[in-house]
């Protein structure tokens, strides 16, 4: 029988003691190195591993980014945990009941294929003896290598399956909502607390410090200085915290020469160095009937995380250890080790819960900052960064401008489809294309190099993450503009570059509509052959009563949005309904999604609902400021978010696909939000936005 192809998590992490492991009986231990960043993969990925093994989800024993523990599988990111994460866990898994199925059989004296399993217990018709998976650990050699064959994959039918498929409650939210469950409460024996000091722009220098001014400062029992990484470490936190605002009085910074003062989005984008490739192109131009042409922007934005990042570090006999809430722990563990010149065998690294996280935000950094001061003090630290921290220096989402010109036939078709993409990188996290990119280690003496920035190409894509329309044309062109130095840091967040690519081509496609006077909707479905596209579309104007939209009151628009994330992921279709007065309210939000099989249901739809009312919050408020000295929207009040009474009712619906590849749903629906808020404006105040955020003053401008 031939083996069936690997996935790449696997081939990676070959063998099945990296991923299952009979060590803590009588649960049966499950490793993963995707995390728990508040999407609720945990659970779903703890339904996945039951059914396959056919255990109860109480019976294992799961553990995660623990990086002597766990499995390699690069980053929880890019909304892969179920569709790449999962996979390799139904193949792990899948050669782990393999091989317990033939041992059982070996024991039990019976055909294999007469066996079943259910809560762990191997029974058959053939015997009136059971054995359970603690009875078969000394018979189990679990240090091989991992196959995956038919055979194997069939011996699933003999495992009574009951997870999949249903709303499990969340197993980690008790804890957080009535324990210590954060990385934030974890504390070590006479561990010291440290406040790091920084300039309002994070690639600041130093240029002048009085170290025993700042010794002499309450609170401060120590002052780790190197270059230009400067901590101050005490045991009592509130004094520290004291502390670290006197100490700025004496230390001067100097903000990189390559921070001008803020203009507006385009025109800063536009203006600045950049290349010129042609990133995609298919099909060949016609002559067209009608030329249309329009561009879009979107700011710097901040991940603002409730809750501000923190690590916690400790060497005993040579090896320190980290305890942090990053996406990414193996890939954090050699980054640390990399910046503090030490060998990666000596460095571990172990997940710990922290607040929600949409990407590369501040938890690799301040595990740097922990790791450093402990290696120089000696001492077990617990590193906390600040409101303002979290704002200002961790790493922003890239602003970016695309602009479109397409070509329509005589019949209202499109048959001519270019696009150009402004932006600087989506991606530059610590690790990623084997670049050093830690903010500690860029300011420790000596200093590591700044890689030069590059992005992830197609078909991922950073910046021409969703570029490709998925509309039908005869001609197609991507040409990128990839920004190598911009005025702030930037790398991941939620999405990449299709939250402005998706803003941008859904909008544009309500601007052709208008423009031939066609109905939105009918003119997306004439441009689709996908009948899962066609099916979602239908079913969304459905649930918001789209064919109803001219009755809407005065002031009043619904509007829509629609993409398959990355082209590849979950299909994702918004309507919003908006009413627009001084500002804009958003009244009622519909969605369906179509992310193949779906694993937990109530897990799916939250992912939907967030990303929605993240969408809201980004579309209409948020916008990093800055001027030469470095960012000023260092506070809720300078970067405001959504608040709680401005979430609209959300409805979402699933179009479960069961059998069918599940799909990554996490990061569809903000590009689908985004154009769905801006093409309901044109219905309710007969104005086009084609720059974000749709602040009041934007609205003004647009109505002027």
């Amino acid at each position: 029988m031939s083996n069936l192809t690997l996935p790449a998590n696997i081939v990676s992490n070959p063998k099945l003691s990296q991923w299952f492991r009979l060590d803590h009986l009588p649960l049966i231990t499950v490793c993963t190195g995707k995390v728990e960043l508040g999407q609720g993969i945990q659970t779903a990925l703890q339904q996945i591993a039951a059914d396959e093994i056919g255990v109860d989800l109480k019976q294992i024993n799961w553990i995660a980014g623990d990086t002597h523990l766990s499995p390699d599988e690069w980053y929880t990111a890019g909304s892969l945990s179920i569709e790449n994460g999962g996979s390799a866990l139904k193949v792990a898994l899948g050669y782990a009941r393999y091989l317990s199925l033939e041992a059982a059989a070996k024991q039990l004296g019976v055909n294999a294929n007469s066996i079943s399993i259910e809560q762990g217990v191997f029974s058959s018709k053939e015997s009136n003896e059971q054995i359970t998976y603690a009875q078969l650990a000394k018979h189990l050699d679990l240090d091989v290598e991992i196959i995956s064959n038919e055979q194997i994959v069939s011996s699933k039918q003999q495992v009574m399956t009951k997870w999949v498929g249903r709303s499990i409650a969340r197993d980690d939210l008790h804890s957080k909502l009535s324990g210590a469950a954060f990385i934030h409460d974890f504390t070590l024996p006479n561990m010291r607390h440290a406040r790091m000091l920084r300039a309002k722009h994070v690639q600041s220098t130093i240029t002048h410090v009085d170290i025993e001014k700042i010794q002499q400062l309450p609170g401060v029992e120590q002052v780790v200085h190197s270059g230009s990484f400067l901590a101050i470490v005490g045991s009592n936190e509130a004094l520290l915290v004291m502390a670290q605002e006197k100490a700025q009085a004496f230390v001067t910074w100097q903000a990189p020469a390559y921070v001008q003062a803020q203009t507006p989005t385009e025109e800063m984008i536009i203006g600045l160095p950049a290349s010129d490739d042609i990133a995609y192109q298919q099909g060949s131009s016609d002559t067209a009937q009608q030329t249309v042409k329009a561009r879009y922007s979107r700011p710097f934005i901040a991940h603002a995380s409730i809750g501000p990042a923190c690590a916690i570090a400790q060497e005993i006999d040579g090896i320190l250890t980290v305890w942090s809430h990053t996406q990414g722990s193996h890939l954090v563990k050699n980054q640390i080790a990399v910046g503090l010149r030490q060998d990666p065998n000596t460095v571990k690294v172990i997940h710990l819960h922290g607040a929600g996280c949409y990407g590369h935000n501040s938890a690799d950094d301040v595990a740097f900052d922990a790791a450093f001061i402990a290696k120089m003090t000696g001492l077990p630290i617990r590193v906390q960064w600040s409101r303002e921290e979290e704002l200002t220096a961790s790493p922003f989402g890239s602003p970016g401008v695309v602009e479109f010109e397409v070509g329509v036939d005589a019949s209202g078709r499109i048959i001519n489809w270019q696009s150009e993409i402004w932006s600087p990188t989506h991606i530059h996290r610590p690790g990623w294309s084997g670049k050093l990119n830690l903010l500690g280690a860029w300011m420790i003496d000596p200093p590591h190099p700044i890689d030069e920035t590059k992005d992830n190409p197609l078909p991922q894509g950073g910046g021409l993450r969703n570029a490709i329309t998925m509309y039908n044309v005869d001609y197609q062109q991507v040409r990128h503009h990839m920004i190598p130095q911009a005025p702030l840091r930037t790398s991941a967040l939620r999405g990449l570059g299709a939250y402005l690519n998706v803003f941008a081509m859904e909008s544009f496609m309500d601007e052709i509509a208008q423009e031939l006077g066609q109905d939105s909707l009918e003119f997306r479905k004439k441009h689709l052959s996908d009948p899962r596209s066609i099916t979602l579309l239908e079913t969304l104007a459905q649930m918001a009563n789209w064919s109803n939209r001219a009755n809407l009151p005065e002031g009043t628009g619904l509007g829509m949005g629609f993409a398959r994330y990355k082209n590849s992921g979950a299909y994702c279709g918004v309507m919003v309904q908006l009413r627009a007065e001084e500002k804009i309210y958003i009244d009622q939000v519909w969605s369906v999604c179509d992310a193949g099989e779906v694993i937990n249901p109530d897990g799916l739809i939250n992912q939907i609902e967030g990303g929605i009312i993240q969408s809201i919050s980004w579309t209409l408020k948020e916008m990093v400021t800055w001027d030469t000295e470095g960012v000023t929207s260092a506070t809720w009040d300078t970067y405001p978010i959504l608040n709680f009474d401005e979430v609209p009712q959300v409805e979402v619906k699933l179009l479960n696909q069961p059998g069918v590849q599940s799909l990554g749903g996490g990061e569809a629906s903000a590009g689908p939000t985004a154009a769905a808020i801006a093409n309901a404006l044109v219905q309710a105040l007969g104005v086009r936005a084609r720059h974000l955020p749709l602040t009041p003053d934007r609205l003004a401008e647009l109505m002027s």
